[in-house]
């Protein structure tokens, strides 16, 4: 008996060591990794440029801070310094646009800066940020609105649009990445959000940058008119909100209602990087009279050609008053529509063709088979999806996109660049900031991962093809 009860002790005590050896080998495997993870973080120094407007880049920084990493941002207005954290790193920047290039070469070097994070990379200042931080080795995270609108927001290194790697990858690497690792998505994304949100931070943005700015006395916006026009822009858009939205329902009814033939023409912005950096045109005068001239030389009699404003257009040209111009003067008026900015969908489901200098939006026509004809440079202008006819040829006889390819290039998007979310409200700022900390602190470059055979990152596939009941 008591020689039984010494072998139990004796088993008891050799499992207590054993599990006490074994939990101290896993807690020393858990701190090494933390210090790992630790030091991979803190040796990163993230250095945030201009933003969306609103809170979003104050949030992301403070969720890069969090994992141990350096944040600081450099602010050029008023508007920057107000959506930042307050006392964490911020440095305004007081010189002329000339002054620029070298105060942040001095900037980075004294610092150690190995991230730079921004929105909008054709900017001026971002512009040389970009060349700077590829001559410095420097990682640029960049991010704009959605390819893949409106459920989704996009996150590329280097470049984004005309600057994006996706413009050097042809269909077949696509093809082949996403072969390489089938992916099933199979979750409808939400709505983050409506264009009054966006307007709203806009509005309040451009009303703090027209208070007397002494900590920058040198700022000059990006675009090409004073910050109380940008202000006044951004007043007259929430001012005519409920107006154009009667004007584009009833126009919209009354053309579907009609049983016209139409084709579709995605009008930008004026101001659009995409269309003044990416493309021929000077503005977007000049891209109506393009597609009216052709228009008129090549489609049928019996077709109509509808102009579909941008949702945030904002009146600081008079489109419409252009567009019947340029229609009269073709002969055509009575071929011609305008319709105010607003939901695509309906419009899309009904169109001959869609036309547009490089609009993201295109992409709805694609997801719906649409011929698409692009006059600019644009991520999605590949050979198997947008028509390489002329515009005017392109009218008389619209080819169709190969649906097939454009499956693999959605997806290839989507286990990607597209993050599933928006900047402008809160629950759409939750769903990318849960997404994206990880993919900045990734070495790995989503496009590149993919490419070379990477499984895309577990948070991604939770993005998945747009809904099929006509939201977009």
């Amino acid at each position: 008996m008591l020689q039984g009860l010494w072998y139990l002790a004796a088993r008891a005590g050799a499992r207590y060591l054993y599990l006490r050896k074994r939990g101290i080998s896993r807690i020393n495997a858990r701190l090494n990794a933390a210090m790992e993870t630790a030091v991979l973080t803190t040796q990163r120094k993230f250095l945030f440029l201009q933003g969306p407007h609103g809170p979003f880049f104050r949030q992301l920084g403070a969720k890069i801070a969090a994992t141990g990493a350096e944040v600081s941002r450099i602010g050029f207005n008023r508007g920057d310094a107000a959506f930042w954290m307050r006392n964490a790193g911020f440095k305004p920047f007081s010189g002329t646009p000339e002054e620029w290039p070298a105060f942040l070469e001095r900037y980075l070097t004294r610092e150690g800066i190995t991230d730079i994070v921004l929105y909008g990379d054709s900017r001026p200042v971002h512009k040389a940020a970009r060349a700077i931080a590829k001559a410095h080795g420097i990682t640029a995270h960049c991010f704009e609105e959605g390819y893949l609108r409106p459920y989704w927001a996009t996150y590329e290194r280097g470049g984004t649009n005309g600057n994006s790697a996706l413009m050097d990858l042809s269909m077949d690497d696509i093809r082949r990445a996403v072969e390489a690792h089938p992916v099933e998505l199979t979750e409808v994304p939400v709505l983050w959000g409506t264009s009054w949100h966006h307007a709203f931070y806009g509005f309040l943005y451009h009303l703090l940058l027209s208070f007397p700015q002494k900590r920058f006395r040198n700022y000059r916006p990006h675009r090409e008119v004073s910050v109380l026009t940008e202000l006044g822009y951004y007043l007259n858009k929430l001012a005519y909100m409920p107006l154009h939205g009667l004007q584009r329902r009833i126009r919209t009814r009354r053309l579907l209602r009609s049983g016209a033939i139409y084709h579709l023409v995605l009008l930008q912005l004026s101001h659009d990087a995409s269309l003044r950096s990416h493309s021929d045109f000077n503005s977007v005068e000049e891209f109506i009279g393009r597609v009216i001239t052709e228009f008129a030389a090549g489609a049928q009699a019996h077709h109509k050609l509808v102009f579909k404003a941008h949702p945030f257009e904002d009146g600081r040209e008079p489109l419409p008053a252009i567009v019947r111009k340029v229609a009269r003067n073709a002969g055509i008026s009575a071929r011609v529509l305008y319709i105010p900015g607003g939901k695509l969908g309906p419009l899309l489901d009904s169109a001959n063709s869609t036309v547009t200098v490089n609009s993201t939006a295109a992409q709805q026509a694609l997801w719906r088979n649409l011929p698409v004809y692009a006059l600019g440079r644009s991520v999605f202008a590949k050979p198997e999806l947008v028509s390489g006819k002329t515009l005017a040829e392109f009218f008389a006889e619209p080819d169709a996109p190969d649906a097939e390819s454009y499956k693999y290039y959605r997806k290839f998007l989507l286990e990607t660049s597209q993050i599933g979310g928006g900047y402008y409200t809160q629950r759409g700022r939750a769903e990318l900031l849960r997404r994206l900390v990880d993919l900045m602190l990734s070495k790995d470059d989503p496009y590149l991962s993919k490419l070379e055979g990477g499984q895309p990152d577990a948070a991604t596939l939770k993005l998945v093809a747009a809904a099929d009941s006509g939201k977009t």
